[in-house]
């Protein structure tokens, strides 16, 4: 049997590369903001799916040198996979960051 912190690192790159393989190129293309949207939905729907399974169960994660519960710990992984796989998605798609003052 996988462990808990198997699954949710699985479960957070297929998320990631459903998200920046499939469903950004179509939807959001090279626009940030919409990028940036859609990204709060997909680590959404990764915290949804981890909390229905570990909520309230006291199972702590090991990140690391820290123990941490189910929120911290699909958190981290996700950044931790979504960070290389961005910045190759943004430099692939011309991606530029526009911050409106």
């Amino acid at each position: 049997m996988e462990s808990p912190e198997f699954a949710i690192i699985t479960l957070n790159l297929i998320i990631v590369l459903v998200a920046y393989l499939s469903v950004y190129p179509r939807v959001a293309g090279n626009n940030f903001n919409k990028i940036s949207f859609y990204d709060i939905f997909a680590s959404g729907l990764a915290l949804t799916i981890v909390g229905f399974q570990f909520w309230n169960t006291g199972y702590e994660f090991n990140l690391l040198v820290f123990k941490v519960n189910w929120f911290w710990y699909t958190l981290a992984t996700y950044g931790a996979i979504e960070i290389p796989v961005i910045l190759w998605y943004f430099k692939n798609n011309n991606v530029a960051i526009k911050i409106k003052s």
